[in-house]
């Protein structure tokens, strides 16, 4: 079943809204009269997403030139004369 309410309604009731879509509710979300949006729970992998550190190692490389700036670029910011 779906429930119906306009952006004026969503705005003073949105715990109320989120809670029922995280209870599996269609909530629709209308401006005017016409449906414009629809409120869904994340779910699974989507709501715990986790970033693991380290993950890119070994896969990205950094130049040994990567603190150096190039010699045009230098002389125009005044750092070499």
């Amino acid at each position: 079943m779906s429930t119906t309410y306009s952006i004026g309604e969503a705005k003073t009731q949105l715990s109320k809204l989120v809670r029922q879509a995280e209870q599996g509710e269609e909530v629709i979300l209308r401006r005017g009269s016409h449906p414009v949006v629809r409120l869904v729970a994340l779910t699974g992998t989507d709501a715990t997403v986790k970033r693991t550190p380290g993950r890119m190692r070994g896969r990205l490389t950094v130049p040994d030139d990567f603190d150096e700036w190039p010699e045009d670029i230098a002389r125009a910011l005044g750092i070499i004369e």
